[in-house]
């Protein structure tokens, strides 16, 4: 007969089970015993099962699939994780300014915005960094590594939004557009330039009953997305800006020609003169 009764304690940590079994697992936690090693790369794990989740590395399985859109994954987690791009749910929200977030990860990195904590530190000139991501980044300005190729022309970038700014000088791509008069840019930071031009002051005034007004071209794409009056939904947009530009909010401006990548309009337009060639056709048009 099951009675739910936990009988099994453990006299370390005075956590019970239901059967010793599940106590013989939970014991490994405590003498750090992995008796699950795997024959390819020799990593031992405390259980069976996770040896088994561990070998699709390997083996490169993927069951879990996605029922909307057919991308597989190793891991039910993963899959779980995913099913947030289909749902929108980001269940991870900042208790300091209502921010949400899917992962709880991106939370992690979010707190520090407001914390200031820089945890990544430079071993060579001590910058520090909110994000390890960034270091690395960092640190290729040090060593010279550039390891994003363009296929195309073979000029090198330290980063990977670098060479995507980079490609659009070869296929003319313009990803962003002003939602007032549908002129297309290639860079948000240009977008945010031109979207000064159409309102007096610097100042754009959403035309619905909310009135506000916004200071970028970021907030102000994002109202108008609000309203309806762009496709995208806001996270699209937003996902769209933190994969092809990876400091979009820091440094707005990237040079195509050594990826460099500049905070204000006036430092991009003395970068692109000291390469002696004119600034791309879009920016001398955001600035009209």
């Amino acid at each position: 007969m099951h009675t739910g009764e936990k009988r099994f304690k453990c006299q370390s940590c005075q956590k019970s089970f239901l059967n010793g079994g599940y106590l013989k697992i939970h014991m490994r936690t405590h003498t750090g015993d992995k008796p699950y090693k795997c024959q390819l790369c020799q990593k031992s794990f405390s259980q069976g099962s996770s040896l088994k989740r561990h070998m699709r590395t390997h083996t490169g399985e993927t069951p879990y699939k996605c029922q909307l859109c057919q991308k597989s994954f190793a891991l039910s987690s993963q899959l779980k994780t995913h099913m947030r791009t289909h749902s929108g749910e980001k269940p991870f929200k900042c208790q300091l300014c209502e921010k949400s977030f899917a992962l709880g990860s991106h939370l992690k990195i979010h707190m520090r915005t407001h914390s200031g904590e820089k945890p990544f530190k430079c071993q060579l000139c001590q910058k520090s960094f909110s994000q390890d991501s960034h270091l690395k980044e960092h640190t290729r300005t040090h060593s010279g590594e550039k390891p994003y190729k363009c296929q195309l022309c073979q000029k090198s970038f330290s980063r990977v939004g670098s060479l995507k700014i980079h490609t659009r000088t070869h296929s003319g791509e313009k990803p962003y557009v002003c939602v007032v008069c549908n002129k297309r840019l290639t860079q948000i930071g240009y977008l945010t330039m031109h979207s000064r031009t159409h309102a007096a002051e610097k100042q754009s005034t959403c035309n619905k009953p909310c009135a506000q007004g916004s200071s970028s071209a970021k907030q102000f794409y994002l109202q108008r997305v609000v309203h309806s009056q762009d496709p995208r939904t806001e996270s699209e947009f937003v996902a769209n800006i933190s994969q092809d530009e990876t400091l979009f909010l820091e440094k707005s401006f990237g040079c195509g020609i050594c990826g460099e990548m500049l905070v204000t309009d006036k430092e991009f337009l003395e970068h692109c003169f000291g390469h002696r060639y004119a600034p791309p056709d879009d920016l001398l048009i955001a600035m009209c």
